[in-house]
């Protein structure tokens, strides 16, 4: 069995081990404060950062946030992580204060920024690039799907080439990008599934987290869930499409995520899910059992 997972990465890169603090920008959405739509994506409950500090500043979130994960982690260091919503759509100056406060403080060893390729004007990218020569910057684009039927059903907003942009222009400032997919979107075959994959494995970026599709209760995906518009897959069948996903990824492309961990409270489907851990050990266990190797079916 051979991935590149994100803990061996980093632990190769940094020399011990690296645990994300999950912190919160507090920004919004243009897919929620109406510049584009006012419903947010229709898996979507409202931002991704249930686990994200809210204290009042960056230094204090920071602290609180190691102090959270402090029995996971003795000796290390952290990567700042903004998490929550898209984390570029502020003001410029707003954004250089906070990212600023976060790489410049002293167990930090990376920054981390979740955002929209449609929030990522070149003044941005200049501020992240200036950022990256002081530590390791990253940003972690939700793309999803590149197919444009689904893309408007789940209400992502932008078109694909503007995810295309996004990333050229991030890559030409030295900057690393990391894609989000979502397997088993409603509508899609697994091959639509691997094409997406490929695609986003043959364009410049270095890190790819692969999201079990989640139904949370108070979405609108959850209203076509129950009426039965769709279904999800269970266990044996979603490992069964990451093994084929992981063989067509190129080895030097880090797998940061294999799924998904919704919050248990809102979690409608799938429940096998919920189980985080049995979930890993499941997919690493048939992983090991299938001799699935990274990159080892690209064609």
């Amino acid at each position: 069995m051979y991935y590149n997972s994100l803990n061996k990465n980093l632990k190769e890169r940094f020399g011990c081990k690296v645990y994300k603090l999950a912190l919160d920008g507090k920004m919004t959405c243009p897919n929620r404060d109406g510049k584009i739509d006012t419903r947010g994506c229709i898996f979507c409950l409202g931002g991704s950062g249930e686990f994200a500090q809210s204290a009042a500043t960056v230094p204090e979130q920071i602290e609180a946030a190691k102090r959270v994960v402090s029995n996971k982690i003795k000796d290390g260091r952290y990567i700042a992580y903004f998490q929550n919503y898209t984390n570029t759509y502020a003001d410029i100056k707003y954004l250089k204060k906070i990212f600023t406060q976060a790489i410049n403080h002293p167990d930090i060893v990376a920054l981390s920024v979740a955002t929209r390729p449609d929030c990522l004007e070149d003044q941005k990218i200049q501020l992240l690039k200036s950022l990256s020569e002081i530590k390791p910057v990253t940003i972690e684009l939700g793309l999803q799907t590149i197919h444009k039927k689904t893309a408007e059903y789940i209400r992502r907003g932008y078109p694909l080439e503007t995810y295309d942009s996004a990333v050229d222009r991030l890559h030409s400032a030295g900057i690393e990008v990391v894609t989000h997919i979502i397997l088993y979107l409603p509508g899609e075959t697994e091959q639509m599934m691997l094409d997406t994959v490929r695609y986003v494995a043959a364009g410049k970026i270095s890190g790819i987290k692969l999201q079990l599709l989640h139904v949370l209760e108070g979405t609108d995906l959850e209203k076509d869930y129950m009426e039965g518009k769709f279904k999800l897959p269970d266990m044996q069948k979603y490992i069964n499409t990451l093994e084929k996903c992981i063989r067509i990824l190129p080895k030097e492309i880090v797998i940061h995520r294999l799924t998904g961990d919704g919050a248990k409270r809102h979690l409608v489907a799938p429940m096998w899910s919920a189980d985080k851990k049995h979930v890993l050990n499941s997919i690493n266990a048939a992983f090991e059992r299938d001799n699935v190797v990274q990159g080892s079916n690209i064609q």
